[in-house]
C-alpha cells in the first residue's frame, strides 16, 4: 500500500480537506443508519437533547433554532429519501477518500467528478434557497476539488511503477 505523504503546504491542505471530506461522508453513513433506525420520537428527543443547553442560554440560538427545525422536519417527514441520499452520499465520500489516501489513479477522477456532481446540486439549492451555511460548504467544496485536480496532476507526473 503506497499512502499519500503530504510534503508541501499545499499537499497537506489537500490531505486535510480529503480528511475531512471522509470524517463528513462517515458522518453522513452514521445519519443515514440512524434516519432508518431511529422512530419520530427519538429523533425529536435527541434534537432536543444536543441543543436544550444553548436554547436555554439563548432563545434565538442560530445553530441550535437550525438543529430542532431540522430534527422536527426529520421526524415528521417522509425519511427514506434522506436516508438514501445520506448513505449513498456518505459511502461514495468514504470509499473516493480512501483510495485518494491510498494514490489510486483511478479514484482522482471519479472524485472530480462526484463532487463536482454535488457540488453543482449545492448551486442549485443555493439559487433556490440560499443559506450561509451552503455557501461556506459550496466553496470548501469548490476548494478541495481544485486541490484533487493539482494533485491528480503531481501523481500522473510521476513515473509509475511497473507491473
Amino acid at each position: 500500500m503506497d499512502w499519500f505523504r503530504p510534503q508541501t503546504l499545499l499537499d497537506k491542505t489537500y490531505e486535510v480537506g480529503i480528511i475531512i471530506k471522509g470524517i463528513d461522508g462517515t458522518l453522513e453513513l452514521l445519519g443515514g443508519i440512524l434516519v432508518l433506525t431511529l422512530s419520530p420520537g427519538a429523533i425529536t428527543g435527541i434534537t432536543r437533547l444536543l441543543t436544550q443547553h444553548e436554547i436555554q442560554e439563548d432563545p434565538h440560538d442560530f445553530i441550535a433554532t437550525h438543529i430542532l427545525k431540522f430534527g422536527h422536519h426529520l421526524a415528521h417527514g417522509p425519511n427514506y429519501f434522506a436516508a438514501a441520499f445520506l448513505l449513498t452520499h456518505g459511502l461514495v465520500k468514504v470509499v473516493l477518500v480512501t483510495c485518494l489516501l491510498l494514490n489510486k489513479l483511478w479514484a482522482y477522477p471519479w472524485a472530480l467528478g462526484v463532487l463536482s456532481l454535488f457540488l453543482v446540486y449545492q448551486l442549485y439549492q443555493m439559487a433556490t434557497r440560499p443559506t450561509f451555511g451552503m455557501g461556506f460548504l459550496s466553496i470548501l467544496d469548490a476548494v478541495i476539488i481544485w486541490l484533487i485536480w493539482r494533485e491528480w496532476g503531481q501523481v500522473r507526473a510521476k513515473p509509475q511503477p511497473a507491473s
